[in-house]
């Protein structure tokens, strides 16, 4: 595949994780939704901390969206999603559809950024041995 076309593709599974984040995630976070309230409570949060979890994702969300802080976003929301996948673990969701959910997240978000960024694909070389 040809640097461009590398290029474009990353942007798209950029671009499709970015929306998904956005939609089903951060907006309703930030807008005070209900149901962002009564899930976070669900799985053990106290209210109050709906806002600032919803702030923490967008700004490692906008820290992963600019090449030159790229990575910086990508390893912070990697914590923030192990915090996710950890609090779904303690409260014994299924593991397939709400544990391991935050690993398919980072798998992604690191494909795309990965696809995108030729020095990641320097750092983490493709190698068919």
């Amino acid at each position: 595949m040809s640097d461009r076309a590398m290029k474009m593709t990353g942007w798209v599974l950029t671009s499709l994780l970015t929306i998904f984040l956005l939609g089903a995630s951060i907006a309703p976070k930030l807008l005070g939704a209900e149901i962002s309230h009564q899930i976070m409570r669900e799985l053990g949060w106290p209210d109050g901390y709906v806002l600032l979890i919803g702030l923490i994702e967008l700004g490692c969300l906008l820290l992963y969206l600019f090449p030159r802080t790229s990575v910086l976003g990508a390893v912070l929301m990697m914590g923030l999603l192990g915090g996710a996948m950890a609090t779904q673990l303690r409260v014994e969701n299924p593991l397939f559809s709400h544990t391991l959910f935050s690993i398919y997240l980072g798998l992604f978000m690191w494909g795309g950024l990965w696809l995108r960024d030729p020095a990641l694909r320097r750092l983490f070389p493709w190698r068919r041995d």
